[in-house]
């Protein structure tokens, strides 16, 4: 896609603030000196078997891109495809909760388009609003910010541990089987990471006047990362640093990490983006392993400016949202985990 940024020069449509020339997580075109409208679309086949669950999780994750920009959703459309066999109590379900989350954003659902399709998957094509002199970007880091992540990784892993084996019925179980299976409870953990809006973090980013931030998804913290260093790089010749150690992960993971339940993000992402990070030798291939895997609706990485580290995390104190340090943006290009 960004070949076509060519096609379409900025001047030829100056309204166009973020579009194909930029590789951000939405699109803003600017409406007025105070309101730009951000556009973004996201959809994918079920990560988890409850169905309403599933349409939850597919419209959190589709939203995160309005709030990864800074804005706020407006209204949203459903974008679907099911086998024409689908129970359609199954796909009344999967409607029910994408429509509860996006409620639970503050916004409607005002229609959409559905196919029959071989496998079933849904998303929504979100539409937001942010003020164009407010929008976060990946670009925009500087030295000196301290990086912040608001949710733990591992989704994309115990998903797969989820797929690939079921629940076990105690720890005794597992061991007397040499196996690990999934624990239920780590999978609650998992989905409650995934429903779990990034409304209130980007509300604190902007409470913190932060310039640049993005949203953890396929990529994995270290693709989206080297896409938000590689334009502080170009900007100001910075980086980033991050401590591994530091890094959160939801409960279980590394037990899955073990036993192998990783995606094919733990293979393309360092193919991706390996080149622009560095690790230190005490960084475990485990801690590796998790850094590069892909997230499902995961939280944001937000670089804040040093003299707004109190302000964000008493922001994300008051909302209730949870937050980590894990890092700070550094002088020289790349990503360095220490």
């Amino acid at each position: 896609m960004r070949q076509l940024a060519g096609f379409f020069p900025a001047t030829e449509y100056p309204e166009v603030l973020v579009g194909l020339g930029e590789p951000d997580d939405a699109a803003v075109f600017q409406l007025d000196e105070t309101r730009a409208l951000i556009k973004t679309t996201d959809f994918f086949t079920p990560v988890v078997d409850d169905p309403w669950t599933f349409g939850a999780v597919a419209a959190a994750n589709a939203m995160s891109d309005v709030y990864a920009m800074g804005g706020d959703v407006l209204f949203c459309l459903n974008i679907a495809g099911f086998p024409a066999d689908l129970p359609a109590e199954t796909v009344a379900q999967i409607f029910a909760g994408g429509a509860a989350k996006v409620r639970e954003a503050g916004a409607p659902i005002t229609g959409g388009h559905t196919i029959t399709s071989p496998e079933p998957f849904y998303g929504l094509s979100v539409t937001g609003v942010v003020d164009p002199q407010r929008i976060l970007r990946k670009g925009g880091a500087r030295p000196g910010d301290r990086l912040y992540l608001t949710k733990p990784l591992g989704t994309g892993i115990i998903t797969t541990a989820a797929k690939q084996t079921g629940p076990a019925e105690s720890t005794a179980q597992r061991r007397a089987q040499g196996k690990v299976y999934l624990d239920v409870r780590h999978l609650d953990a998992a989905i409650a990471s995934m429903l779990r809006l990034n409304r209130a973090a980007a509300r604190a980013a902007q409470t913190a006047q932060v310039r640049s931030a993005t949203d953890i998804t396929g990529y994995g913290l270290l693709g989206h990362a080297a896409e938000m260093a590689l334009a502080a790089a170009r900007e100001n010749g910075a980086g980033f640093r991050m401590c591994a150690a530091d890094i959160p992960a939801l409960p279980g993971v590394w037990d899955y990490i073990a036993s192998g339940y990783l995606t094919q993000g733990s293979r393309r992402n360092p193919e991706a983006y390996g080149a622009q990070v560095r690790f230190a030798p005490q960084v475990t291939s485990a801690q590796r392993s998790l850094l590069w895997e892909a997230e499902t609706s995961g939280g944001l990485l937000i670089a804040v400016p040093p003299a707004m580290e109190t302000t964000f995390e008493s922001a994300c104190a008051d909302a209730g949202q949870p937050v980590w340090a894990i890092g700070e943006v550094i002088p020289t290009p790349g990503i360095e985990v220490i």
